[in-house]
């Protein structure tokens, strides 16, 4: 029975890939690994080894990281042991399995590959080198342990191929292996490659998957209702009672009509979950978000969850990050979040380009220097239709260049910089600044720029940036923000700057965001990670 299991298995696991020529270069063969100080009593026949890579016509890449894995550890096997499947064994497959079940990834296996390598974990039938099912077998699971790191740690999805330019995280698939043989599959927490917020949506998205299976939530009938205060009573109030009891926002046995003080602060965080004003009054934007189908939002996680696996495992030392979905600005000391600040970013037809870099200098009382897009579009038509439209706009001509006139707007209270700009130097052109427009950070959705970032509160990110430069006074920040004369202050201590795209993510209090899909960036990632489904 037992050889039948693996030769199902191993079937199910052998994939082809084009030839490629041998690069036998990589790690030299650890000799000093002998069947005295080995974790396992069974070695692996090198020639067995370029066989395997033969028939299975590997890549030089998988080849090559097989030849390096087994050189490392003087071809002992790494996932049995002369008594049978080891510890780490029965681990990879418990995290394969849950990764299979929770992230919708079925490029890593199907229904029957799961249930074999149930069973096949069952069994503790003892094993042989000697056996070349148990050899193929060996390095069948080391082959796709690589790829199930990739995968599930490090993302299925290119992205640059999204336009997300922050550095994708690496992850060496061979040292977390040889941590895993090392530790015996135990403290896996610690082991796997994630930052902290990655987990923490992974437990959000097992909850969510429980509820699933215990039947959904139910859909609050809204029509076009009014907005309902606390004291009001009707259906929609004990339909969102449970709905919030669902999602278990709201714990009490009350399931009246009633609009009671209980559910008042369950409104206010479901209000804080969808980025929604805390008033407490429920809206018709509140309910839309309500009922959104469980199935979307589960989409939602697992999409986020993607983008989670290319940021780095902890970021490391102080950081700005802006996220476009949210809206804001935190600024982080390590994994302290220090503040948070509303933004308004790129409209859909100027988006905000998601990439990172260091911001460098402060600019005071700056001059707006127009981009020549907008002197064509807004600017010539606004002098066409009136000779002194540059002079109402306290701008000036410096020059020509490619046809268009050069423009820059003078420094001052109605300059479209504001009165500071923070330079993070970037292909993109993309920088924060303040804006005299104040009113727009009053909407929910604040997508009005044309691409750069402009920021509610810049003279308190100015005063935290040169914290450390004491002949900053906030007195002097205030003065240098208030001039008609350009100011360049360059940062002793530049900070990293990243700018983001999550729709969906824990905060502080445990509470599971969502956001909605401003570019239309979730639905691009969906189609990746989900077009074979």
């Amino acid at each position: 029975m037992k050889a039948t299991y693996l030769l199902s298995l191993i079937i199910i696991f052998f994939t082809a890939c084009k030839a490629q020529p041998v690069n036998t270069k990589g790690t030299a063969r650890d000799t000093t690994i002998t069947a005295g100080n080995s974790f396992s009593e069974l070695f692996l026949d090198s020639i067995k080894l370029e066989t395997f890579i033969a028939a299975a016509e590997l890549t030089d890449t998988a080849a090559n990281r097989l030849r390096n894995f087994y050189n490392s550890r003087n071809y002992q096997f790494a996932w049995f042991t002369k008594d049978g499947l080891a510890e780490q064994t029965r681990v990879f497959l418990n995290l394969h399995n849950n990764y299979i079940q929770l992230a919708n990834d079925s490029s890593m296996g199907d229904k029957h590959l799961h249930e074999q390598m149930n069973q096949l974990s069952d069994e503790d039938t003892a094993v042989s080198a000697a056996n070349n099912k148990i050899t193929i077998l060996e390095l069948q699971l080391t082959g796709h342990f690589f790829k199930f790191v990739q995968h599930a740690y490090a993302g299925r999805v290119n992205p640059g191929e999204l336009q997300w330019h922050i550095p994708r995280k690496k992850v060496n698939v061979m040292a977390l292996l040889d941590t895993l043989i090392a530790n015996k599959g135990q403290k896996t927490e610690q082991w796997e490659p994630v930052n902290r917020q990655y987990k923490l949506m992974n437990k959000e998205l097992r909850r969510y998957a429980d509820i699933k299976k215990a039947g959904g939530w139910n859909v609050i009938v809204s029509g076009n209702h009014k907005p309902y205060n606390p004291g009001d009573e009707a259906i929609l109030v004990k339909q969102l009672k449970q709905r919030l009891a669902t999602d278990g926002r709201y714990n009490t046995k009350d399931t009246s009509e009633a609009f009671g003080i209980e559910l008042l602060a369950a409104v206010k965080q479901a209000q804080k979950q969808y980025g929604i004003k805390q008033d407490g009054i429920i809206t018709a934007a509140l309910v839309k978000e309500l009922n959104v189908p469980l199935e979307d939002r589960i989409e939602q996680l697992l999409v986020n969850m993607e983008r989670m696996r290319w940021m780095p495992e902890e970021p490391a030392g102080n950081r700005i990050m802006a996220n476009i979905p949210d809206f804001k600005l935190h600024v982080f000391e390590k994994t302290k979040k220090v503040f948070d600040m509303d933004i308004v970013v790129g409209t859909d037809a100027n988006k905000t380009v998601i990439f990172n870099d260091i911001l460098q200098f402060i600019v005071f009382s700056p001059y707006w220097n127009v981009p020549p897009s907008i002197v064509r579009k807004e600017i010539l038509p606004g002098i066409n239709r009136n000779s002194n439209y540059l002079a109402n706009k306290n701008m000036e001509q410096t020059g020509r260049e490619n046809g268009l006139p050069v423009i820059r707007q003078k420094p001052g209270g109605e300059n479209s910089l504001g009165r500071v700009k923070f330079i993070f130097p970037n292909s993109y052109n993309i920088y924060f600044h303040d804006t005299p427009s104040k009113s727009l950070f009053d909407n929910r959705n604040r997508a009005f720029s044309h691409g750069c970032i402009r920021v509610a509160h810049p003279e308190k990110l100015a005063q935290y940036l040169l914290r450390n430069q004491p002949e900053w006074t906030v007195d002097k920040i205030d003065k240098a923000m208030n001039l008609n004369k350009e100011n360049w202050v360059k940062l002793k201590e530049p900070m990293p700057v990243f700018i983001t795209y999550f729709t969906a993510w824990v905060d502080n209090d445990g509470l599971m965001n969502f956001r909605n899909d401003v570019y239309g960036n979730d639905k691009k990632l969906a189609a990746h990670l989900f077009e074979h489904q």
